[in-house]
């Protein structure tokens, strides 16, 4: 099974409009979501304020703040102590 899995192992989770219909309760199965969230919506060496990471995820899901708090538990984002910036993981 390779380590790195495309956008397309998660595509059955987001409806027609691109829109998720459920944040997955497995936990690998979450982590490919948050990997392709944090590809998909984040750009690399570019800083977000909360607001503009709240706006990203509302594009896909109505519950920003859970999306939020499992890329940042995850290590895909990484957040400023102050919670005023957030970034991109290399890893990620």
């Amino acid at each position: 099974m390779p380590e790195h899995r495309t956008s397309h192992d998660v595509s059955a989770l987001f409806d027609r409009e691109g829109r998720l219909t459920a944040i997955p309760r497995r936990p690998a199965r979450r982590e490919q979501l948050l990997a392709h969230l944090a590809q998909t919506l984040f750009e690399r060496h570019r800083t977000y304020t909360e607001p503009e990471v709240n706006e990203a995820l509302r594009t896909v899901h109505e519950d920003c703040s859970a999306l939020r708090r499992y890329l940042v538990t995850s290590g895909h984002l990484t957040r400023t102590r102050d919670g005023s910036a957030y970034h991109r993981s290399p890893a990620a």
